[in-house]
C-alpha cells in the first residue's frame, strides 16, 4: 500500500496520516465489515440500557442511574475514534487535519479517563449497597448520585486540558505520518521535531495519577465487599451479590488489564502493533463487552 507522506514540511503540520493497519485493500474491506458490525450493535445494546432505564421509574436508582450514564459513556467512547476508523478504511489519503487530531486526543483521552471515575464510582455504590445496605438510600440520594456524576463528566475533561494544551505547543515539522489509527499520546509525541521530556513527564503523570488513583479504590472496595458477602450474606443474597459485581469486574478488568499493558508495561511505546491493537481492545472492545455482560 502506497502511503502519501509530505516531505517538504520544515515549519508547521497542518494535517496528519493515519496509518492505521497496514494491510491490503482487501483486508481493509473486511475489518470496516467486521467493525461496522461491532460498532452498530455497540451503539443499539448501550441505547437499550439507556431507554430501559429511561422508561421504567423501577430503574430509577442510583446502580441503574450509573449504568446509564456508563452505557452513554460507552456511546460517546466508540464515538470518539471508530467513526474516522472507518472512514480511513475505505479513503486512499488517511488523513485527518491538525486541529481535527489535537481535538480526537482530548476528547478521547478525557473520554478514557471519564470511565475509568465512573468505574470507580460504581464500585463505590456497590459498596454502599453491600456493606452498608441500611444505611444506603441516606447515603445515595439522587442528590449525591447526580452531583458524582456531574462531577466524573465535568472534573476529567478539565482535567486533561493541561495534557491537550501541551501536546498542541509540540513542534510537528518532519513526517506527518502517525502510526496509529487515531492520534493517541504515544504516536503523536514519537513524530515530534524535537523531544519533549516535560511533557511526556507531564501527561504520563495525569494519567498515571488517575489510573492508579481509580484502581486502588476499586480494589479496596472490592475487598470490602468480598469481606462482607463472605462473613455477611448467606445462599440466595450472596448469590444476588456476586451476580450484582460479576459484570463490573469484568469491565473492570478488560479495561484496566489493556490500558496497564498499554501504558505501564515495559517496551510498550515502542511497539506500534501492540499499542494499536491494545488501543482497540480497550476502547472498542470493552464497550460492546459491556452490553453483553449487562442485562437488565
Amino acid at each position: 500500500m502506497h502511503i502519501p507522506r509530505n516531505s517538504n514540511i520544515t515549519a508547521n503540520v497542518h494535517e496528519f496520516i493515519l496509518l492505521g493497519f497496514l494491510c491490503s485493500p482487501e483486508v481493509e474491506i473486511l475489518l470496516f465489515v467486521l467493525f461496522s458490525i461491532i460498532y452498530v450493535f455497540t451503539l443499539l445494546g448501550n441505547s437499550a440500557i439507556i431507554c430501559a432505564v429511561w422508561w421504567d421509574q423501577q430503574l430509577y436508582t442510583p446502580m441503574y442511574t450509573l449504568l446509564a450514564n456508563f452505557s452513554f459513556l460507552e456511546i460517546c467512547y466508540i464515538n470518539s475514534n471508530v467513526p474516522n476508523m472507518l472512514f480511513n478504511f475505505l479513503s486512499k489519503t488517511k488523513t485527518i487535519s491538525y486541529k481535527g487530531c489535537i481535538l480526537q486526543f482530548y476528547i478521547f483521552l478525557s473520554l478514557c479517563a471519564t470511565e475509568l471515575f465512573f468505574l470507580a464510582l460504581m464500585a463505590f455504590d456497590r459498596y454502599v449497597a453491600i456493606c452498608c445496605p441500611l444505611h444506603y438510600p441516606v447515603i445515595m440520594t439522587r442528590k449525591v448520585c447526580g452531583t458524582l456524576v456531574s462531577a466524573c463528566w465535568v472534573g476529567d475533561f478539565l482535567w486533561l486540558v493541561t495534557p491537550a494544551t501541551l501536546i498542541s505547543q509540540v513542534p510537528f515539522c518532519g513526517s506527518n505520518v502517525i502510526d496509529h489509527y487515531l492520534c493517541d499520546l504515544g504516536a503523536l509525541l514519537a513524530i515530534s521535531c524535537v523531544p519533549v521530556p516535560k511533557t511526556t513527564l507531564t501527561c504520563s503523570t495525569f494519567s498515571t495519577v488517575i489510573l492508579f488513583i481509580t484502581l486502588f479504590y476499586i480494589l479496596v472496595s472490592y475487598i470490602m465487599v468480598l469481606r462482607a458477602v463472605l462473613q455477611v450474606l448467606r445462599g440466595s443474597s450472596r448469590r444476588k451479590a456476586f451476580s450484582n459485581c460479576a459484570s463490573h469486574l469484568v469491565v473492570v478488568s478488560l479495561f484496566y488489564g489493556s490500558i496497564m499493558v498499554m501504558y505501564v508495561s515495559p517496551g510498550a511505546a515502542n511497539q506500534p502493533g501492540l499499542q494499536k491493537f491494545m488501543t482497540m481492545f480497550y476502547s472498542i472492545a470493552t464497550p460492546l463487552f459491556f452490553f453483553w455482560l449487562n442485562d437488565l
